[in-house]
């Protein structure tokens, strides 16, 4: 399946400091893999129109249930209006029934470092799912 590509609604100011969401999903189903990919394009137009959004991305891996979103915003007030605006709100609580695994991490960069890459995504996600591992073992 295709991914959506990097998008950015609202070009930030060049000096700004930028608000990056990474998420990794792993559904326990391929039903699940693509009720979540079919409510992806919803929620990419969202993130579109939303106030402080800065860009957005998906890697969609339907056949391996798993799906990678990156997204840019004015900062972290602007992220948490958007996740709890419909229909994010909505879709991410319908999600949670079937999504085997989550993860997520945020950071900032300097507006010049948009769009930020995969590789960089993937880079903090496995660093998180790493310490998340470690906090389930007790370390």
């Amino acid at each position: 399946m295709p991914d959506i590509p990097w998008t950015t609604p609202t070009a930030p100011a060049p000096d700004a400091e930028v608000y990056v969401m990474a998420s990794r999903f792993e559904t326990a189903t391929l039903t699940g893999a693509l009720r979540f990919f079919l409510k992806a394009p919803g929620i990419i137009a969202q993130i579109r129109k939303a106030p402080g959004a800065h860009g957005a991305a998906l890697r969609a891996r339907v056949s391996r249930r798993t799906f990678l979103t990156l997204s840019a915003w004015e900062d972290r007030d602007a992220l948490h209006r958007f996740a709890r605006s419909e229909p994010h709100r909505s879709s991410a609580r319908a999600a949670a029934a079937y999504t085997k695994e989550s993860v997520f991490t945020f950071w900032t960069v300097p507006a010049a470092g948009l769009p930020v890459t995969w590789a960089e995504a993937e880079r903090r996600l496995a660093a998180e799912s790493a310490r998340q591992d470690e906090r389930k073992r007790g370390h």
